[in-house]
C-alpha cells in the first residue's frame, strides 16, 4: 500500500533531515523523492533573484550547533534535534555569561517538555530552541558569573540557491491542476511531512491513469518564499491553464477534516473539496479564507487570484503540537494520513471529470464570420445566438458546465452542444 510505504518513508528518511528555505536540507528531500519518482525535477533559483517584493535569500546551511557550560558539558546540542537551533541563525563561536546566553535562549512555559520551532529567516540573529524544563534547569543550576561558550557552525550563502520539486502528469487538455505542497521544516511531522506523504501517494495513483482528462502539476517548494518564487516565474502560464488545485498541509492527523476554500469561495476546487467530503460522508470542518496562513495566502494574493483551496485534517495553529518537537509520528498516523489522501484523491478525480469552459480570446469575439451569429442585424437577437453569446461571457475559467447551464437557466445538455460548438470554432478550450 502506497501509504503506508511512504508514511515509512518520511519517518525514516525524512524526518531527520535539517530543512529550511534553502540549503542542503530541501535539496536532499528532494532527491529522495526523486529516487521514488525519476521525473521529478529538482529546479534552483539563485539568491538574491528578485520575486515580486521579495528576494530569495541566502542558502543557509549548518554543520553543528552546540553550547559548552565552564566544564566542556554540551547543555544544548543540535546534533540531538535539529529544532534546538533558530533557522537561519548566524554563525558564532564566542563565550557569553549567563544573562547574555539566555537571551537568546527560548522556550515555551505552556508546554514545558516542548521544544519550539523559531526562525529569523529575514533578520540576522542567532539562537537555540529548548524545552521550558532545560531552561528552567540551566537558570537554577549556574550561576551568573558562570562563561558558556556558543558555537554555532553555519553559514549564509549569497550565491547560494532555493530549490523546489515540479512534477508534471500530462492530461489530454492543457487545463492543469496545481497540487503543492512544501519542504522547508525540520523535524516536524504532521506541519511538514504529512503533505509530502499524501502527494506521493497521489502521483503513485494518478501516473497509472493513461488517458487523464487534464494535467495534473505536482510542486514541492519552501513555504511562502518558494512559492512566490514560483509564482513569479511562472505566473502568465498559470494564470491561463490553471483551473483548481489543492495545498496540502497538516493532512495526517486523525482528529478532524478541515479545509479552506479560495478567495472567492466559488471555484470548482472548492466545490469538488465539498462534493468529495459528501461523497466519502465525511463531516468537516471549513475556515474562512481570512485566517488562511500557509501557501494559499500566496495563489489567491491581489493579482495572482488562483482558483487554489487548501485540504487539511487539523489545520496549522489548530493543534497543540504545532511547530515543536511534539509534533511526531505519533501524531501522524498511517490511518490520519490514509484519510487525508482519500479526501484529496476524491476532490481531484471529481476536479478532473469536470468541463469547465475557458475563453481563448480576449474581448467579444466576431461571432458573423464563424456562421454563430446572423449576417443580417435583426430585432430581436436569435435565442441562439444569444445562448453562445452568454455562454462566452461565463466561460472563464472558473464556472463549470453546471454552473452555466443554472446561470443561463438552460439544460445541461443544451449547454453541452454549446460548449462544443464553441470549441470547434476555436472560441474556447
Amino acid at each position: 500500500m502506497a501509504v503506508k510505504k511512504y508514511y515509512q518513508l518520511a519517518k525514516h528518511s525524512l524526518f531527520p533531515i535539517c530543512r529550511s528555505l534553502t540549503g542542503d536540507g530541501v535539496r536532499k528531500t528532494l532527491k529522495i523523492i526523486k529516487k521514488e519518482f525519476p521525473k521529478l525535477k529538482i529546479c534552483k533559483i539563485r539568491s538574491g533573484t528578485k520575486a515580486f517584493d521579495w528576494n530569495v535569500p541566502p542558502e543557509w546551511n549548518v554543520k553543528d550547533a552546540y553550547i559548552l557550560d565552564k566544564n566542556n558539558k554540551k547543555i544544548v546540542d543540535f546534533r540531538n534535534n535539529n529544532l534546538h537551533l533558530v533557522g537561519y541563525s548566524t554563525p558564532i563561536n564566542k563565550f557569553f555569561s549567563k544573562k547574555e546566553l539566555l537571551k537568546h535562549i527560548h522556550s515555551l512555559p505552556k508546554q514545558p517538555k516542548a521544544i519550539p520551532y523559531i526562525t529569523s529567516y529575514y533578520k540576522r540573529y542567532w539562537g537555540f530552541c529548548v524545552n521550558h524544563n532545560e531552561k528552567l534547569k540551566l537558570e537554577k543550576n549556574y550561576k551568573n558569573s558562570d562563561k558558556f561558550k556558543v558555537v554555532i557552525k553555519s553559514n549564509l550563502n549569497s550565491k547560494g540557491y532555493l530549490n523546489y520539486g515540479e512534477l508534471i502528469l500530462r492530461g489530454k487538455s492543457k487545463q492543469e491542476i496545481l497540487i503543492s505542497t512544501y519542504a522547508c521544516h525540520p523535524s516536524m511531522a504532521n506541519n511538514e511531512l504529512s503533505g509530502l506523504i499524501v502527494s506521493m501517494c497521489l502521483i503513485k495513483y494518478f501516473k497509472k491513469i493513461k488517458k487523464l482528462n487534464k494535467t495534473l502539476k505536482f510542486i514541492i517548494i519552501p513555504e511562502t518564499i518558494g512559492s512566490i518564487t514560483y509564482l513569479s516565474k511562472n505566473l502568465s502560464y498559470l494564470k491561463k491553464n490553471v483551473i483548481g488545485g489543492y495545498n496540502l498541509s497538516c493532512i495526517g492527523d486523525e482528529r478532524q477534516h478541515s479545509c479552506m476554500f479560495s478567495k472567492y469561495e466559488n471555484s470548482p476546487s472548492d466545490k469538488s473539496i465539498i462534493e468529495a467530503y459528501k461523497k466519502l460522508k465525511i463531516r468537516y470542518k471549513r475556515y474562512s479564507f481570512l485566517e488562511r496562513g500557509s501557501d494559499e495566502r500566496q495563489y489567491n494574493a491581489p493579482g495572482i487570484d488562483l482558483p487554489i483551496s487548501s485540504i487539511f485534517r487539523t489545520k496549522y495553529c489548530k493543534f497543540p503540537e504545532y511547530h515543536t518537537s511534539l509534533d511526531n509520528f505519533n501524531v501522524v498516523t498511517i490511518k490520519g494520513v490514509s484519510g487525508g489522501y482519500k479526501v484529496a484523491k476524491t476532490a481531484i478525480e471529481i476536479l478532473l471529470k469536470k468541463l469547465i469552459p475557458k475563453n481563448k480570446i480576449l474581448c467579444e469575439p466576431q461571432m458573423r464570420r464563424r456562421g454563430l451569429y446572423p449576417t443580417l442585424s435583426s430585432k430581436p437577437v436569435p435565442y441562439d445566438a444569444k445562448h453562445y453569446m452568454d455562454f462566452l461571457q461565463y466561460a472563464n475559467g472558473k464556472n463549470d458546465l453546471n454552473d452555466i447551464s443554472q446561470i443561463l437557466k438552460i439544460s445541461t445538455k443544451l449547454a453541452k452542444e454549446i460548449f462544443l460548438k464553441l470549441k470547434k470554432n476555436n472560441l474556447i478550450y
